[in-house]
């Protein structure tokens, strides 16, 4: 088997993850070294989820961390994500209104 019989990404959401971090790269939210620290500080913690979900936290962080949203903002955003994937039938895209 070679790499390119997997999948990349295992759900939607990690796809959705991997292209909001290189989307908020390109408008210069931060430098990848920035990323590579955030994500590495995320994947040694203990208690440390799956790869994407690290991914994920290391994306909240450093968006909190650079001013890109404040802390109310990325709680509406992820309350706003739950209620809209909890609304969508199964197998149908999630999107948010």
């Amino acid at each position: 088997m070679t790499l390119s019989d997997e999948p990349p990404f295992a759900e939607p959401w990690e796809a959705k993850a991997f292209a909001l971090v290189v989307h908020l790269h390109g408008r210069g939210a931060f430098t990848w070294a920035e990323w590579a620290q955030a994500l590495s500080g995320e994947l040694k913690r203990p208690d440390a989820g799956s790869y994407y979900q690290c991914w994920l936290l290391a994306l909240e962080h450093l968006t909190l961390e650079r001013g890109v949203l404040d802390r109310p903002g990325l709680d509406e955003r992820r309350d706003a994500w739950a209620q809209a994937y909890r609304n969508t039938p199964h197998g149908q895209p999630v999107q948010l209104t």
